[in-house]
């Protein structure tokens, strides 16, 4: 077992143990996770408004190397696990049910569906192959994913905030629940609307905020990018702006994150195509994360698909059996979902640091991206706890 990757600290250090603590305030309680170390939820309970801000891609090393005399730097509190993969689609689902993957069954951006005979883009909800979301041909989220969304088990009036360009997708409406959605136009709308539903003093408010802004300039321009860094300034900025507004609220602001990013250089990208005999091993395209993935394989191509990556990629990937690192809790404690063992293959491929490997399929444009996530580095994996009462 490969010791230079980083599992979830599911016993009390990762965002599910967050989200216990949270649940844990206003009425829900998990039963295979304790509350996060250090953040009882009476103490939660006691405030008259909290909002859970996640900034997506906003990873801990990020924060220590390149945030050092920000607002959201001083007021960092610890480090914490993601989930794994630590990636969008699997960590946001964490926030929004609750849950670990290993209940709420979601494995990475692209996932094998058995109930559909299909993989999915996850959030997009739509086959990889086509650019039509599901509920278009009648399979609706709700249905095929099965989950409670986590503000239906809370005793608080709950809100919602996303961009406006994501408020009506498929997946995201199938995890609102009881919660009002609130839509924004950008990072001051994001923090004004906050504000004004802080501002509503009649009851007590659980208000999550999702700001996909650093994520995406991280993946285009690489998370060392100068561009990425001026808006973490303008991120960081309005958060001065939001202490300021809320000052004596009884708001508890905390700001967390999915996942964190790793630079990937050009020379350092599998391309499955260049790999045929390792390709000719699978029954169906990679899925997963580019930088973990989920190897389907022909039973009777097994031994040579070890072999090829034991002889000719061992210097990028760790290979391991997909049910052994099932046992060793990689997805959670706990009773697993019901089809989690199909959602991860036969075999985990974890990339080393700086590789990716990429398996298009028909059609697909490579990927441009400089920035990644969803492996198991300690960049990817360590998200900050940022905690402001008010």
């Amino acid at each position: 077992m490969a010791t230079d990757f980083v599992f979830p600290d599911y016993h009390g250090g990762s965002i599910v143990n967050l989200m216990c603590s949270i649940t844990g305030a206003y009425g829900w309680h998990c039963t295979d996770y304790p509350v996060l170390d250090g953040l009882a939820a009476d103490q939660l309970a006691e405030t008259h408004n909290l909002v859970l801000l996640v900034v997506d891609g906003l990873g801990y090393d990020y924060l220590i190397r390149y945030g050092d005399g920000s607002v959201l730097h001083q007021h960092l509190q610890r480090s914490i696990t993601s989930v794994a993969p630590p990636t969008t689609a699997t960590a946001v689902t964490t926030f929004l049910t609750g849950l670990a993957p290993q209940q709420h069954g979601l494995t990475g951006w692209f996932t094998w569906f058995r109930e559909l005979g299909s993989v999915l883009a996850v959030l997009p909800f739509k086959p990889r192959c086509s650019s039509e979301p599901l509920g278009r041909s009648g399979v609706s989220a709700e249905s095929l994913l099965g989950h409670i969304p986590v503000f239906d088990r809370l005793q608080v009036t709950s809100y919602s905030l996303c961009p406006d360009w994501l408020a009506g997708s498929d997946f995201n409406r199938a995890h609102l629940g009881r919660a009002e959605l609130v839509a924004f136009h950008d990072l001051d709308d994001c923090f004004m609307r906050i504000t004004e539903i802080v501002r509503l003093k009649q009851h007590k408010k659980y208000i999550y905020a999702y700001w996909p802004g650093f994520d995406r300039l991280a993946h285009t321009e690489g998370v060392a990018s100068d561009v990425t860094h001026q808006h973490f300034l303008e991120l960081d900025s309005r958060f001065e702006r939001l202490i300021d507004d809320l000052a004596g609220s009884g708001t508890t602001v905390i700001v967390t994150a999915d996942h964190g990013f790793v630079d990937i250089m050009d020379q350092q990208r599998i391309r499955l195509d260049e790999h045929p005999a390792m390709k000719a091993c699978l029954s169906i395209p990679l899925c997963g994360e580019q930088r973990l993935s989920y190897a389907y394989v022909h039973h009777g191509k097994r031994e040579q698909f070890e072999s090829y990556i034991n002889d000719h990629l061992s210097h990028a990937i760790w290979l391991h059996r997909s049910e052994q690192l099932l046992q060793r809790n990689l997805f959670g404690l706990g009773e697993p979902h019901p089809e989690l063992l199909s959602r991860i293959g036969d075999y985990i491929l974890i990339q080393k640091a700086g590789y990716v490997i990429h398996d298009p399929i028909l059609g697909e444009k490579p990927s441009q991206m400089i920035g990644f996530h969803g492996g198991l580095s300690a960049q990817e994996m360590a998200v900050p706890l940022i905690r402001v009462s008010l």
